[in-house]
């Protein structure tokens, strides 16, 4: 068994797990747009067969699990522990998606941040000899999630500006204690801060200052700063919250010129109509699986941090005028085991 050091939120880990495979699914608007080419498959409409969008959601993420495993030659039988969720309530997506799967499972509800919460997990229980084989999944909707959170479609709301597009799309990762990578080096779990923001169509302004907290704090755990790394990625801040998240850093003393965010990363914000860029719990998992991670294997990134963010408000908050709650969860990941 590995032994672990923890300074302040942050875990570190003497013998890295690893993230042995990996995999992303998509929808339409997903297949439209710049990282097209890097999902492992796409769908051409958003129904998935199914006759509604929460059964599409669960069916599109049974496809991610079950091309994940295939590409890690690796039978469900074989997973000790299966970490996922979605933005449904009581996580209701993973759920039925789950009742056909004969593995041991935990759901977990952090919103957009449930990737990171999910992956950060899966790590702790491999490292900590607590599990040989653990998937993470994760899986949004954007149809099942305006329905759940705002008007449903056929109700034809005008988006504002500020608003994003919840994505389409799921991702996977199958971790283990040994592997060639990419590695977790270090997990720092988020705490939830609230920046009194009540519009649901910001949500990029309400976990900005989350990701902020977290990537201090990690920074002041570890000794490092975000320069140390080729690049920063959050999920899912859009426009409005990379500014803000820049801004928040800048006060405190720190630079932030490698950031890139998964929500404006997964579309083109130019063409696609999609607000101030992409979100969900779909977007930074499917960012992960199909960007980030291949760039790590093939040695085009060294070192990265990833952080997925969310908001953590439900339909009967926001209709009693509650502001919304945010939380980042930070992983370090490295191509490389030592160093």
């Amino acid at each position: 068994m590995s032994t672990q050091q923890r300074t302040g939120d942050t875990i570190r880990f003497s013998e890295p797990p690893s993230i042995v495979e990996f995999g992303a699914v998509g929808g339409k608007k997903e297949g439209q747009g710049p990282l097209a080419a890097q999902f492992d498959l796409l769908f051409e409409e958003n129904t998935f067969g199914e006759e509604t969008w929460e059964k599409a959601e669960s069916r599109l993420q049974r496809h991610c699990l079950d091309l994940t495993l295939k590409k890690a030659h690796c039978k469900p039988e074989q997973v000790n522990l299966l970490l996922g969720g979605d933005l449904q309530n009581q996580c209701t997506a993973t759920a039925y998606t789950m009742r056909n799967v004969d593995v041991p499972f935990a759901g977990l509800y952090g919103a957009c941040s449930t990737m990171a919460e999910a992956v950060g997990l899966a790590a702790c229980f491999t490292a900590g000899g607590f599990a040989d084989t653990v998937a993470a999944l994760t899986s949004s909707h954007f149809c099942a999630a305006e329905r759940q959170f705002r008007t449903p479609l056929t109700y034809g709301a005008k988006r504002t500006p500020t608003a994003q597009w919840t994505a389409t799309a799921s991702g996977c990762c199958i971790v283990k204690p040994q592997g060639d990578g990419p590695y977790v080096k270090a997990v720092t779990f988020g705490r939830v801060r609230d920046y009194e923001i009540c519009d649901i169509n910001n949500m990029g302004a309400a976990m900005a200052p989350a990701a902020a907290e977290t990537i201090l704090r990690y920074c002041a755990d570890t000794g490092r700063t975000p320069a140390d790394f080729d690049a920063v990625y959050t999920g899912d801040l859009g426009i409005v919250g990379s500014r803000l998240l820049a801004e928040l850093l800048k006060k405190e003393g720190v630079a932030l010129h490698n950031h890139k965010d998964c929500g404006l990363l997964l579309y083109d914000i130019d063409t696609q109509e999609v607000q101030a860029g992409g979100s969900g719990a779909g977007c930074s998992a499917s960012v992960l699986a199909a960007h980030v991670l291949p760039m790590l294997r093939r040695k085009e990134h060294n070192r990265v941090l990833f952080l997925s963010t969310g908001a953590l408000m439900s339909q009967i908050t926001f209709l009693q005028g509650e502001s919304i709650p945010g939380v980042a969860h930070l992983l370090e990941l490295s191509s490389q085991r030592e160093g």
